[in-house]
Order: C-alpha cells, then structure tokens, then sequence
C-alpha cells in the first residue's frame, strides 16, 4: 500500500498516454487510494494506447466507484486490438452502472479471446450480473472466461443472466466462474462453483 491517489494516477495516466505503440500493459495499483478521478486518468491514458493487445489491470482495494468504472472503460473501449484483458477490481464499490460500463465497452474489444473479470466483493447486483451478461454475450471471440464476482449480491436471477451471456460465447473452450457470497442458494452454488 502506497497511498497512491488522484494526483499520481494523473502522472500514470499521462505516461501511459506518451507510449503509443505500447502493446503489453501491466500495471498493479492495489490497496491505494484511487477514486473515480484516479480512474478517469488512468482511462485516459490507456485510451491512447490503440496498439495494445494485452492488458492486465490491477486496481484492487481503492475507491474505485461506478463512475470510475465507466472511464476505466470507456478507456478499453479504444483498445480495440486487445485479445487479453485481465481487470482486477475486487474490493471497490463498483455498482450496478459501473457493471454496466464495463459490459457496454468490452464489447468494442472485437478481437478478444482471453477476458478475466474480477469483481469480488463490490456492490453490482442481479442488474450488473445482467449488463455483463450481455457484454459477455457479445464477446463472440472468447476462448477463455474466468469470471469471479462472489460478494456481490446478484442473486438467482443474476446468476441467470450471466448463464444466459456465456451460452452466446460458442468459441469458448476454458471457463472458470466464481459466484459463491450471492444469495444464490446452496443448491445453485454446488452447480455453479
């Protein structure tokens, strides 16, 4: 833990934006400080980065909110050459909008074959479930999912929709879902975990 915050994810950001021709990125801000301007800078900075095929985003245990979400993703959302995209955001207080961000903008990720979604313990609910559901839906590329948003409350009807999202993902040949903590049910977690 650094204490990393808004004024240093500015910098990140604008580093990250000079290294156009970029084409791998891992970058681990976990248990920092980084809010929703934070995020937005550090969205920023990946949008210019439209040669990336690999990114690996670990932003776990900030304040990372709905809106941070939404400029995270509307960062990836340039990226539209990326076939690997890992994003760690457990422990923030991502909602329902920021779940349906995310799902709206990896769609734009046309090539993707390697998607790794890692909401344990945020707040997105049976509609977030929903919304990436659909983004999944659509990730008609996808080869590998794992996919672990424990913690979250989504629900029976959550856990419905994302089974109906990853049906549509016919190319998949590794799945890997985590939901336990969601008012599921015992007996619909021994299925699904």
């Amino acid at each position: 833990m650094n204490q990393i915050g808004e004024n240093d994810t500015k910098y990140f950001g604008e580093g990250i934006a000079e290294c156009v021709t970029l084409t791998s990125l891992n970058l681990k801000l976990i248990g920092n400080i980084i809010d929703e301007n934070g995020a937005k800078y550090l969205g920023e900075g990946i949008a210019k980065c439209v040669t990336l095929t690999t990114l690996d985003l670990y932003l776990s245990h900030n304040n990372i909110d709905g809106n941070g979400a939404k400029y995270l993703g509307e960062g990836i959302a340039n990226c539209t050459t990326l076939t690997s995209l890992w994003y760690f955001l457990y422990g923030n207080t991502i909602d329902e909008n920021g779940a349906k961000y995310l799902g709206e903008r990896i769609t734009k990720c046309f090539i993707l074959t390697s998607l790794n979604l890692d909401f344990w313990g945020n707040s997105i609910g049976e509609n977030g479930a929903k919304y990436l559901g659909e983004g999944i839906a659509k990730c008609v590329t996808l080869t590998s999912l794992n996919l672990n948003i424990g913690g979250n409350n989504i629900g029976k009807n959550g856990a419905k929709y994302l089974g109906e999202g990853i049906a549509k993902c016919v190319t998949l040949t590794s799945l890997n879902l985590k939901l336990s903590h969601n008012g599921i049910g015992e007996k619909y977690n021994r299925i699904l975990e």
